[in-house]
């Protein structure tokens, strides 16, 4: 017998056990938008309904600045999350509140994870760096005959 991971919502969005995940495939990257609570009884499913959106090579901007509640085992799936964008080969942004960055924060007083303060900053780093690679892509082109 299998089980449904999450049932879609009117809103478009997938109810993961008191988590509600969103996603909207932008030109720069996919945004997962997750609200709610993320807990010890929910972290599973919402890790399931998170890796549905680690889809070629797009990068994902996870947005869990409207959480209401994320506890320890939230920044355990963030972790599980990192690693499997890395294997992936995915690039991912996180975008959350001063408490739960305040929470990855290492001795050097420096966050462990791809964190921003928002989405439309997600975005901006991510224009930054595709011009970047553009500008060192240039002087190839230029080369060819």
């Amino acid at each position: 017998m299998t089980m449904a991971i999450s049932a879609r919502q009117g809103n478009g969005s997938l109810d993961c056990g008191g988590a509600q995940v969103r996603a909207h495939c932008r030109h720069l990257a996919t945004v997962v938008t997750v609200r709610g609570e993320v807990d010890a009884a929910n972290v599973d499913r919402v890790g399931d309904c998170l890796r549905r959106f680690l889809v070629g090579d797009n990068p994902v901007v996870l947005d869990i600045s409207d959480t209401e509640h994320f506890a320890g085992a939230g920044l355990s799936l963030l972790s599980t999350f990192d690693e499997d964008c890395r294997r992936a080969g995915v690039q991912w942004t996180l975008v959350a509140g001063p408490e739960v960055v305040a929470q990855l924060t290492d001795s050097a007083g420096e966050c462990v994870l791809p964190a921003v303060g928002s989405v439309p900053e997600a975005f901006g780093d991510l224009a930054d760096a595709v011009v970047f690679r553009r500008r060192l892509a240039l002087p190839l082109i230029r080369k060819s005959a």
